[in-house]
């Protein structure tokens, strides 16, 4: 009888061991993952920034060629 509980106590350890070791595998893989999609949203985030940086470039360009534009230079409106 004392190896049959022996017995039954190796195999729920066993088994236990195995479910442990499966949880692990789990979040590694879920981690890999996460990290993976982290990688990804901070490249975007970069290319956005790049985009927006340009945007913001040619806003001012636009913006100084619309102030800085010399009224005398322009030809007058067509009811002239």
């Amino acid at each position: 009888m004392h190896e049959s509980i022996s017995s039954e106590r190796e195999q729920a350890l066993e088994a236990r061991l195995v479910e442990l070791e499966m949880r692990v595998s789990f979040q590694e893989q879920a981690l890999a993952e996460l990290s993976e999609a982290l990688a990804e949203a901070r490249m975007e985030g970069a290319r956005n920034s790049n985009v927006l940086r340009h945007l913001l470039d040619d806003l001012g360009k636009v913006r100084t060629a619309l102030y800085a534009a010399d009224p005398t230079t322009e030809p007058p409106p067509p009811h002239y």
